[in-house]
């Protein structure tokens, strides 16, 4: 059973593992990534990667890019999102603390943001056009 608007952004705006798949050329199956990401119901998803990443690459070449998110016990759910970039630019430490803090224990936290070099990551936002979502119950 499809989901209603406000299940579904619910859905994505918890803090679930997705994955990434954008446009690799012609020759190639779309690259799909695990990420981690930050979505607030309403508003854009976001998340960072290496700003000479494959998948930053791909990303700034195809314009767009899907994001699935899934429950994988009862009951299953999942949520797609697709759309355009309507964002990019340099990682702040705002943003890695944001996003490191939705995965990570708090404890974990200062150690991982405190390693991590900010200057070499970019985040990408994407206004969500087309949804797909699904309940399939308690099979």
């Amino acid at each position: 059973m499809a989901l209603s608007e406000a299940e579904r952004q619910a859905f994505l705006a918890g803090a679930h593992i997705a994955a990434l798949s954008v446009e690799a050329g012609t020759e190639r199956a779309p690259l799909t990534v695990p990420v981690w990401y930050a979505y607030s119901p309403g508003g854009e998803v976001w998340f960072l990667t290496g700003g000479d990443s494959a998948k930053a690459r791909l990303i700034g070449k195809a314009g767009r890019f899907s994001l699935l998110v899934q429950r994988a016990s009862p009951t299953y759910r999942y949520v797609s999102v697709e759309g355009p970039v309507v964002g990019s630019g340099p990682t702040t430490l705002d943003d890695l603390t944001l996003i490191a803090a939705r995965y990570l224990p708090a404890e974990a936290l200062p150690g991982y943001v405190g390693g991590s070099d900010t200057r070499a990551l970019v985040t990408f936002r994407m206004r969500p056009e087309r949804w797909l979502s699904a309940d399939l119950g308690a099979v």
